[in-house]
């Protein structure tokens, strides 16, 4: 185990490490004083109000070594910042060291061999609009500007998951610089236990410069099912949707909503702030014949207020969402992995929802299985491939004074979900900061102690200590 007890964090002399730093870095160093200082420890998540002690700003890979250098040298908490869109906020720390990568933005695509070199600030987004360019794509997240590393390193969701996996799962390689300053490149063969804890383990491993992806021919333009029913149906669209989920091809990875109609004017204005059920989903192959066939059942679980399916260029599905959620904003978001989505469950769910206190709060159902379930369970560090379903409570407001509502409801409907839970909880969906020790067996589960091993291998000092244990 570590030598030093993350809890009580050695103190330091901030001046030392700023200067210590300023020597080192190629990259801008932030400190207290610096004009830039409150843009630059600012998440996405206005929840998070973190005030670091400096912010070690990468332009590349010997950027991050001597960060990472300078850090075990002096002992501050570390975060690492990649996209900084993470619920917990585990971007930042309090009067600690920030290693931000957020403008280390390289993208190389090999079309050829069909792969993708991305360094660690890019987002999805970002990724998305060079691999389009040649019609392929990687698993990535369902809002363009969801970090590429934060997301991939905890498992990485998204509406191809069923047809390609997981994120994590079309990782070749990475790049991490570890807690002895190393570059080393883990994959397969090399370096294979920290490969192993890289893919779903989160936090805690070192400073993940780079990821090598595997691509699939997707896109440009893609066949979706995007279809608003009316809230007075609720309990039976979502019973509907249930069985159409598992029945459904591996090409579909279905997704239900219960939300208000945001006043987005690509929705009908008519809709604007109305409760209703949205179904979603997106075929992972050719249009044609083949893909309405396997969308049609979700265009037809009740008769619906508004029915938008059609072809959609790739990159708008995966950025059509931004304007829902954006930076600045406050949000609370935990979820459950569920293997039988019951109708007990279901109406568990809807009694939550009707207590939904924001207009901009949702409550959303995720179907996994497919190529994810195919991967061994002991191959990756994430823990919950048998799992069909995830269920997300996702508070969302803008007052800092409702904070206390706002997430008590998420709360709320989450212990109300638990009796149907398989036990899993998804490290990108798990609460803030204070969740993180009840949620360790959860999101790790039989992992747990290999992960642990792992961390304790290539970061015997605890240098990185205070990141792993963050959600």
């Amino acid at each position: 185990m570590p030598d030093t007890d993350p809890a009580t964090p050695p103190v330091i002399e901030e001046r030392a490490l700023v200067d210590r730093l300023r020597a080192a870095l190629r990259g801008e160093v932030i400190d207290r004083e610096h004009p830039g200082y409150d843009e630059a420890r600012c998440v996405w998540n206005g929840v998070i109000d973190r005030h670091p002690a400096v912010i070690a700003r990468c332009t590349g890979t010997a950027d991050v070594v001597e960060a990472v250098t300078v850090a075990r040298e002096l002992r501050p908490v570390v975060s690492v910042r990649g996209g900084g869109h993470q619920v917990a906020g585990s971007a930042v720390c309090d009067d600690g060291m920030v290693i931000d990568l957020s403008r280390m933005k390289g993208v190389y695509v090999d079309p050829e061999a069909r792969t993708a070199r991305v360094q660690a600030g890019v987002t999805w987004g970002e990724l998305d609009r060079e691999t389009q360019l040649f019609g392929l794509a990687t698993p990535g997240g369902e809002v363009s500007i969801t970090g590429v590393a934060g997301l991939t390193l905890g498992g990485g969701m998204g509406v191809t998951m069923r047809a390609f996996g997981l994120s994590c799962d079309n990782l070749r390689s990475v790049e991490i610089v570890t807690a002895d300053g190393a570059v080393r490149t883990a994959d397969h063969e090399r370096e294979p236990e920290l490969f192993w804890a890289a893919r779903g383990g989160g936090r805690g491993l070192g400073v993940v410069t780079s990821f090598e992806f595997e691509l699939h021919p997707l896109g440009p333009e893609v066949a979706t099912a995007q279809v608003i029913y009316p809230y007075e149906n609720a309990e039976t669209v979502v019973r509907n949707w249930r069985d159409a989920a598992l029945a459904s091809p591996e090409t579909v990875s279905p997704e239900l909503a219960l939300w208000s109609v945001p006043p987005d004017p690509a929705l009908p204005a008519e809709l604007h702030g109305r409760k209703v059920v949205f179904v979603v989903g997106v075929h992972a192959g050719p249009q044609g014949p083949e893909a309405d066939t396997a969308l049609a059942p979700l265009r037809q679980l009740a008769p619906p207020l508004a029915d938008l399916s059609g072809p959609m260029p790739y990159v708008v599905v995966q950025s059509a969402q931004d304007p829902m959620f954006p930076s600045g904003e406050r949000y609370f978001m935990k979820s459950h992995f569920v293997d039988e989505l019951s109708d007990e469950a279901i109406r568990a769910v809807l009694d939550s929802d009707a207590q939904r206190p924001t207009p901009q709060s949702l409550i959303v159902f995720r179907t996994l299985g497919g190529a994810i379930a195919r991967v061994p369970e002991d191959d990756t560090a994430f823990a919950h491939r048998s799992a069909r379903f995830n269920v997300s409570f996702d508070a969302g407001w803008s007052d800092p004074a409702f904070d206390a509502t706002a997430i008590g409801w998420a709360r709320a409907a989450w212990d109300a979900m638990k009796p149907y839970s398989s036990g899993g909880a998804y490290i990108n969906l798990a609460g803030l900061g204070e969740d993180a020790e009840e949620l360790v067996d959860a999101v790790y589960g039989p992992h747990e102690k290999q992960v642990d091993h792992t961390r304790a291998t290539y970061d015997p000092q605890g240098v990185f200590a205070p990141a792993a244990r963050m959600p």
